[in-house]
């Protein structure tokens, strides 16, 4: 175990900057915080460069997991405060390795695509969401937010380490996984749109669910096989994206 004290520490600073996207790109690695999600990442055995904590927390952490000594930071308050992203921070975090492989065999199953949502809480809480409704996966396109958004990672409270979750261009994932054999399924309001609830979905799937403002775009709607809806019987212009997309998940399974 290693102990740092100073905030101008070399490591401290470059953890720092993986707050940033363009970090976590340059360096393929992102930042997570708070016991839940790292119990996750621990228990799914997961890939990571550094656990960071003050000696309270790790104390916490450690009297129920084993980890790694050569990979344990401990820092100070004052230190665990520049690295929290939060308002109520846990003072605990971990370093774990980007893994997104660049070429993916899809498969049949259920899927649930998102084409350019913008909103991490959304996009979070859908991940998981379908992990909870035990789907294989959910795809981003590179249009949406960035999955390793701090805001993300919270929102998904662990469901990234039980589900497929990637950053893929969506034609192409479209397109491959309707030569598996899943049937696609975009989510919108217009006059071929067929009730979400007259759908008999079966096992092999996918649901396509659109930006918070837009909708799906029209190429990824042309690929679609069915297109779905909900209902609004009162005065509101349109569902939340992960309202809707969890009433649809369930709606398909049930």
């Amino acid at each position: 175990m290693q102990q740092i004290t100073s905030l101008t520490n070399k490591t401290i600073k470059e953890l720092k900057k993986l707050q940033q996207k363009k970090y976590r790109q340059k360096y393929g690695l992102y930042l997570i915080e708070g016991f839940h999600t790292i119990e996750e990442a621990l228990k799914t055995n997961q890939s990571y460069r550094y656990l960071i904590g003050t000696a309270d927390a790790l104390a916490k952490l450690t009297a129920n997991y084993n980890v790694k000594e050569d990979k344990v930071l401990e820092v100070t308050d004052e230190i665990a405060s520049t690295l929290r992203q939060t308002n109520t921070s846990q003072s605990i975090f971990m370093v774990l390795t980007i893994n997104q492989p660049k070429s993916f065999s899809f498969y049949p199953g259920k899927w649930v695509l998102l084409d350019n949502l913008t909103d991490p809480g959304n996009v979070g809480t859908i991940i998981r969401t379908a992990d909870a409704a035990g789907y294989d996966g959910v795809i981003l396109n590179n249009e949406s937010v960035d999955l390793y958004n701090d805001k993300v990672q919270r929102a998904m409270q662990g469901s990234q380490f039980h589900i497929t979750v990637l950053q893929h261009e969506l034609g192409d994932a479209i397109t491959s996984l309707k030569n598996k054999g899943n049937q696609v399924f975009a989510s919108c309001l217009n006059d071929e749109a067929v009730h979400s609830n007259k759908i008999t979905a079966g096992n092999a799937f996918a649901l396509i669910i659109g930006n918070e403002a837009h909708g799906v775009s029209t190429q990824h709607l042309e690929l679609a096989d069915v297109k779905t809806y909900i209902p609004i019987f009162g005065q509101a212009e349109s569902l939340n994206a992960a309202v809707a997309a969890g009433i649809i998940m369930y709606q398909f399974i049930l």
